[in-house]
């Protein structure tokens, strides 16, 4: 299983200026392909003194077989796992599949069960008491409003079926939780959203994201965690009101110390890979700051902040001794995306956090997506190589620092790299 530590430092992000780095030497790497680099933390200041970073050293198995569980966080602990953008099947568009059929040259169904596509997510989440997921599009059946006009260009509706509902809530024994905030929960109208959150509750879906009250999850154990969703479109709290952002998140954090807030924010595509400190903008829509707003939720009272939306993995930090992925990238999406170099990149990034909220562990599951959509746990940890890259170029002195092979231990530790 390839696993990840961080270590913190602290200042503010770097502006995007270099290219994004190729393998150092003496790294054999076959044509279009990132390995996983194990990188050895920086010197610590005092700064970074008591920031948690936690794992053990484990093989990697061959590729194809099932990765082992690294050991479970203590029973203290909450363990959290989230990943990016999930689709099961497309039903308002089913043209997709003709043409992906053609060009794959086999038969290609547009709604697949739901519960076989989630089938090699299982043993990746198998440790966790709560994962997260952002739910790439409505969830129902029937007619709907159009979304995209006749002959439009630049704009997808997706819709999953009922039964994507079911195998979410399914997927593991915890709790799963779904997040609503982004610019596909409405692709099938106003009622086809009210739909995707009464399927997704009626199957046992925690929905968050829908308003700017946290979602409380209880854990099979007692324990409780709250999760706030953030989106610069229609559905969702916009997170480019960093006052209200302020706000909502104090308000959970003041009755809760477990405090996870998500985004579905940024450009999008390969070259949206980078993490500027600045309002970005996406076929002429402002779809914000997203460091100030990770920031601001941080210091409101958030342990951590999951981004997804630009469908590319982006860099991480440790703020505050807060935890921030900035985009978690493609996790599963069956359907009409592009999976290409590094679109077919994803993973998950699992944490432990204790009663007060901080963060005593943090791994990362690489994946990978082939045509057209079928996701794949990845032992050469590339997704990771890649966020510890970018998290190296766009943020220096608080860059969360990631080993395909092993993690870097707690400051202080007897373990070194």
């Amino acid at each position: 299983m390839a696993v990840v530590g961080a270590v913190l430092g602290c200042a503010s992000a770097a502006p995007p200026e270099e290219p994004i780095p190729s393998p150092p030497e003496g790294v054999d790497v076959g044509p279009g392909e990132l390995p996983a680099i194990p990188v050895v933390a920086p010197a610590l200041d005092t700064a970074t003194a008591g920031v948690p970073v936690l794992g053990d050293t484990v093989s990697v198995p061959v590729v194809d077989s099932t990765p082992a569980a690294e050991p479970r966080a203590p029973p203290q602990d909450v363990r959290v796992c989230a990943g990016g953008d999930v689709l099961l099947g497309n039903n308002l568009d089913s043209a997709w599949a003709q043409r992906a059929s053609q060009r794959l040259g086999r038969s290609i169904t547009a709604t697949p069960e739901p519960g076989l596509l989630l089938d090699p997510l299982r043993p990746l989440v198998a440790d966790a008491d709560v994962v997260l997921l952002n739910i790439e599009g409505a969830i129902g059946e029937g007619p709907a409003s159009s979304k995209c006009r006749r002959f439009a260009r630049n704009c997808y509706a997706f819709r999953q079926p009922t039964a994507a509902a079911t195998a979410l809530a399914r997927l593991l024994d915890g709790a799963l939780v779904g997040n609503v905030a982004n610019n596909h929960a409405m692709d099938a109208g106003q009622f086809g959203f009210e739909a995707t959150m009464r399927n997704l509750g009626l199957a046992g879906v925690h929905v968050t994201g829908a308003d700017t009250i946290g979602t409380i999850v209880a854990t099979q154990a007692g324990d409780t965690v709250v999760v706030l969703g953030f989106s610069t479109a229609q559905a969702g709290p916009d997170p480019r009101d960093l006052v209200a952002v302020g706000r909502h998140v104090a308000r959970a954090a003041e009755t809760h110390p477990r405090v996870i807030v998500t985004m579905h924010m940024g450009a999008e595509g390969v070259a949206a890979q980078r993490t500027p400190n600045a309002s970005e903008r996406y076929l002429g829509e402002d779809r914000g700051n997203t460091v100030a707003f990770a920031r601001r939720a941080v210091d409101a009272g958030a342990a951590v902040v999951f981004g997804h939306g630009p469908h590319v993995m982006r860099g991480a930090e440790w703020y505050h001794g807060a935890l921030i992925i900035y985009s978690l990238g493609n996790l599963l999406t069956y359907g009409p995306f592009s999976l290409s170099e590094p679109l077919n990149r994803g993973g998950l990034a699992c944490v432990a956090l204790d009663r007060r909220g901080t963060v005593t562990s943090a791994v990362f599951r690489s994946t990978r997506q082939e045509p057209p959509g079928i996701l794949r746990w990845d032992p050469t940890g590339r997704a990771a190589w890649l966020v510890d890259s970018l998290s190296q170029l766009d943020f220096p002195e608080t860059a969360a620092t990631l080993s395909g092979e092993a993690v870097i231990h707690a400051p202080g530790s007897a373990w070194r790299p």
